[in-house]
């Protein structure tokens, strides 16, 4: 299943029902305060820590499994995140997406916050939308982690994440 970005301008029920997709073949990044947050919650950085160079930024990445891409916190036998009270920013984000760019999707509308415009989509393929017992979720509330995510993600690089390890 891959993202089928829809508008996101009004609260929508969620629930996530553990089809595992967003848990597997995604590149999960994560911020200096992740990894902070993981670390004191007792897990080794060295079992869930590796890193990528994209556009000459140093990016860190949860780590996945080698037979199946799946994220290294699934767990398999029971398909529910083993670090859910700790999981990272940008899982707390998903299926629901903060972007400085239109994806030019009918019917979607900027959201400007100082100065600077952000478009909100939620993944239409997930089964977890429009949950009948769902958890109400709104736009400013997504807006708000994306913005948190952005900042966090900006001021992640190696001098701050070494002096969380």
């Amino acid at each position: 299943m891959r993202f089928r970005p829809k508008p996101f301008l009004k609260p929508v029920k969620f629930k996530c029902l553990f089809c595992l997709d967003c848990c597997r073949g995604r590149h999960v990044y994560l911020t200096y305060k992740d990894i902070e947050r993981l670390i004191k919650a007792g897990y080794d950085p060295q079992g869930f820590l590796t890193f990528s160079i994209e556009n000459g930024k140093i990016r860190f990445v949860l780590s996945v499994r080698e037979w199946d891409l799946g994220c290294i916190f699934h767990d398999p036998e029971t398909g529910k995140c083993k670090v859910h009270p700790h999981r990272p920013l940008i899982c707390r984000i998903y299926p629901f997406m903060v972007s400085r760019k239109s994806l030019g999707v009918e019917g979607e509308e900027p959201v400007e916050v100082n100065g600077v415009k952000y478009w909100l989509y939620y993944d239409e393929s997930c089964p977890g939308i429009n949950a009948e017992d769902g958890v109400t979720i709104t736009p400013e509330e997504i807006l708000e982690l994306g913005i948190k995510f952005e900042e966090e993600l900006e001021r992640t690089n190696l001098d701050s994440v070494m002096n969380v390890l």
